[in-house]
């Protein structure tokens, strides 16, 4: 069995001895390098042939080293990055894990925590794929032209870029489907014929069957090409793709349809989270109170269901309270106005952050990703790690 090769960068004699000492006992990893000097340490990686471990404290020079967690899960994707550090805190390991950081163990090193994080890294990828907590997040509004497709789509590639984890986007709109539209995808597959295949279906179906968006990590779903085929779709049949997809993606987007038939309700029953989406004029917003009514009705908890504004203007008449005040539930996120941007993108089937970054909203559409991935992350992270940071 080939050894796993095995990186240390650490500042600390003490903290390397300890590392070295733990990690020789595992049979399957080989320690080329245990360093101090941050410039040898990517040539080294990136010379490694196969699988990698990298292994790195972060106590010191934070900054410098989360530049290189950058630097290799970018160019390096065999390599495992474990990163640690003796001043633990939620927001420094979300900034660790969104730079490529796999696991995180606090120092000083407790042997069993430590044996756990390597173990995880150096399973097989499918062991550690069917332990990951997918989070289904559904962009609805029962109402039409308000931007629910735009924000679907920019949410999902954002996701895909910030969190590099595999990320699904499936169209719902079983009669007017545009996501491939907005993306200019032309998929072999679509719902109807995954939903037909449901039981042949594994990671590598997935990932080979699903339109994959470039060279990202997104792959996305596309809605019937025929309205009769959509006919045959039942609600369980949903909850049982959702299942499916559940063992392989990190994060589900799904561009529901505006409509509250069986198949949108055994959408949004199976999300996490629902952004509703509205535009700040009156008939939005009461179209808008209907559905909370409706949602409430339905069971969901208030946390449940995220209102966003889209084409957000300062002044525009109705204002944040006022929205606020009729809907009886706070603002979770504005997009602003950019018809140009926005337009240009659609235009040319590309997200707005690819015809124009520095935009106000594809910064925005950015945040929004960062916000969503951070705060499902975070929620996780604060259960694990507060008696460490309350013992400290």
């Amino acid at each position: 069995m080939r050894k796993i090769s095995t990186i240390i960068l650490t500042d600390e004699f003490s903290t390397a001895e300890v590392l070295k000492l733990f990690l020789g006992e595992f049979d399957n990893l080989d320690i080329v390098e245990a360093a101090h000097n941050m410039s040898d340490v990517f040539d080294v990686i990136s010379n490694v042939q196969d699988k990698s471990l990298f292994v790195v404290d972060l106590s010191d020079r934070t900054l410098e080293k989360l530049d290189l967690i950058l630097q290799v899960s970018k160019n390096c994707p065999d390599c495992k990055i474990l990163a640690m550090s003796d001043n633990p805190s939620v927001d420094l390991i979300i900034r660790i894990m969104r730079a490529g950081a796999a696991e995180f163990i606090p120092i000083p090193v407790i042997k069993g925590e430590f044996f756990d994080g390597v173990n995880k890294l150096i399973k097989d990828n499918e062991e550690v794929k069917k332990n990951r907590r997918c989070k289904i997040i559904s962009v609805f509004s029962n109402k039409g032209g308000i931007g629910k497709t735009s924000l679907a789509a920019n949410l999902a590639v954002e996701l895909s870029k910030n969190t590099k984890e595999n990320v699904a986007l499936i169209d719902l709109n079983f009669q007017m489907g545009d996501i491939t539209t907005f993306l200019n995808l032309k998929p072999s597959f679509n719902i109807s014929y995954m939903l037909e295949n449901l039981d042949k279906i594994n990671e590598t179906f997935l990932l080979s069957t699903l339109e994959r968006y470039k060279n990202s990590s997104l792959y996305v779903l596309a809605d019937p090409p025929y309205f009769k085929q959509a006919d045959t779709i039942k609600p369980a049949q949903i909850t049982k793709l959702f299942d499916t997809l559940k063992e392989t993606f990190s994060y589900i987007i799904v561009d529901a349809e505006s409509s509250f038939d069986g198949k949108n309700i055994a959408a949004l029953d199976n999300s996490d989270i629902v952004l509703l989406v509205s535009v700040a004029n009156l008939p939005a917003l009461r179209n808008t109170q209907r559905c909370l009514e409706l949602f409430d009705k339905l069971g969901y908890d208030k946390n449940k269901t995220k209102i966003v504004i889209n084409r957000y203007m300062e002044n525009d008449e109705i204002k944040d309270t006022d929205v606020e005040t009729l809907l009886s539930k706070e603002i979770y996120w504005k997009i602003p106005n950019n018809y140009f941007a926005i337009m240009s993108a659609i235009n040319k089937g590309v997200p707005v952050s690819d015809v124009n970054a520095s935009t106000n909203v594809a910064q925005s559409y950015k945040d929004l990703a960062y916000h969503i991935s951070d705060n499902l992350f975070r929620q996780n992270m604060v259960k694990k790690f507060e008696n460490i940071l309350n013992n400290q």
